[in-house]
């Protein structure tokens, strides 16, 4: 194809180039940052964790926006638009821009076969470094230590929680996990863990290397009060703060995780700072409730579908519930249909017109090992959406869940197809 010029040319270009869309290692994605020159001045966070990652990235960047800091943002995957992944002082940033920055990266490669996250990601950073970013956040792709992310020194980690998910990459057992994510420590550095049973991994490999970690329980902690909440860390308390923007109750522990990375840097962020950021947040996907009676999330293993069912639980209806549900095929299908199905009285699962898409028959087949009987199968989010809104009476209310790309889907949908 003729050089790429456009951000969706671009986009093309390095998703070809590359004959895996996943290869672990940081060899390659080292050698360019060299060739690139790339060695940031500003701090860098850095997040990991099997689930809560998004969540804490966005409400890191909104408490160090509101506190005066010029912040970065690199997170991943996208929903709509490949700019979500690159914010700077909370805005996407332009087409052009990324672009501009992708060229620089394919100049710097070579001969270096980049993987797509790998391409991002330096681009990201590059984004960060031109425009005297103060902070950067990143967000791990994928398990931690070979993820192109790490390619970077974090002078603070973060790990929200450890549970089973990307197994064929990082192991099968939350102790092998812990390690495969704990590879974002560095030594000196402060670290978080968000996990209440924090792997003996994590302490281990923090321990061996001299990193300062702080494990939530031990030595962070929040409570909560009727209309406010209060954080307890490493010398310091933080009361009357404003209950996430986000929903869920797992969100009062994602934003202990955020405060105790952002003290243990020791940067100037007042408690009014936290009380606007924690309340200044919107973050499609996570437990979204949109307009039309639908709730949105991306819950996509048997961790993240737990919280999906407890946040359920936490909120009745006065009806039925109904799941609007489709997966990749390379996830638990069985365990996230297992966490959930005690809160979802009828399930149309569809199919998802992505390469990694579950088919019907794949997606039969794990409602049949579940022993759940009663699932119609749809060949789309918008025939499967269709249907619910058809089925469903005033107090019903319908969930779509069980990937990024299911609740893209949805939201692609015309004004039409969403109920009123």
């Amino acid at each position: 194809m003729p050089d790429p010029v456009t951000l969706s040319e671009w986009l093309l270009h390095i998703d070809l180039i590359h004959p895996r869309t996943i290869e672990m290692g940081l060899e390659r994605v080292g050698c360019v940052r060299g060739n690139m020159g790339l060695d940031p001045a500003f701090p860098v966070i850095t997040v990991g964790g099997t689930n809560g990652k998004g969540s804490v990235c966005a409400m890191l960047e909104s408490i160090l926006h509101h506190a005066g800091y010029r912040v970065g943002c690199y997170t991943s995957p996208h929903l709509m638009r490949f700019n979500e992944r690159i914010r700077i002082g909370r805005k996407e940033v332009a087409d052009s821009a990324i672009a501009a920055a992708l060229s620089v990266v394919e100049e710097a490669r070579a001969d270096v076969s980049l993987t797509y996250f790998e391409f991002a990601t330096l681009a990201a950073v590059e984004l960060f470094a031109s425009a005297k970013a103060d902070i950067a956040i990143l967000e791990v792709g994928l398990g931690g230590r070979l993820d192109a992310v790490n390619a970077f020194d974090a002078d603070c980690a973060v790990i929200t929680g450890i549970d089973f998910d990307h197994m064929d990459y990082l192991g099968d057992t939350r102790e092998a996990i812990g390690f495969e994510k704990a590879g974002i420590f560095r030594g000196g550095k402060p670290c978080i863990c968000g996990d209440p049973d924090m792997p003996s991994s994590v302490s281990k490999h923090a321990g061996e290397i001299g990193a300062k970690l702080l494990s939530f329980g031990r030595d962070f902690d929040f409570s909560l009060n009727s209309d406010s909440w209060d954080y307890r860390g490493p010398g310091r308390r933080r009361n009357g703060l404003a209950h996430p923007a986000l929903k869920g109750r797992i969100q009062f522990r994602n934003a202990a995780v955020a405060i105790a990375a952002i003290d243990s840097l020791k940067i100037g962020v007042d408690d009014a700072a936290l009380r606007l950021g924690l309340s200044d947040l919107d973050l499609p996907g996570r437990f979204q409730l949109f307009p039309g009676g639908a709730i949105l999330d991306v819950a996509h293993n048997p961790q993240a579908a737990r919280t999906l069912s407890m946040n359920l639980e936490d909120m009745p209806c006065k009806g039925k519930t109904i799941a609007v549900f489709g997966m990749l095929s390379d996830k638990d299908i069985e365990g996230v249909i297992r966490e959930v199905r005690a809160g979802i009285d009828e399930w149309l699962a569809c199919g998802l017109d992505v390469a990694r898409g579950a088919s019907l028959e794949r997606l039969a087949l794990a409602f049949s090992r579940e022993n759940v009987k009663e699932v119609k199968l749809f060949p789309s989010v918008r025939e499967a959406w269709n249907h619910a809104c058809a089925a469903a009476s005033e107090n019903d209310r319908i969930v779509v869940f069980g990937s990024f790309h299911t609740v893209a889907d949805f939201m692609e949908l015309s004004p039409p197809d969403v109920r009123d």
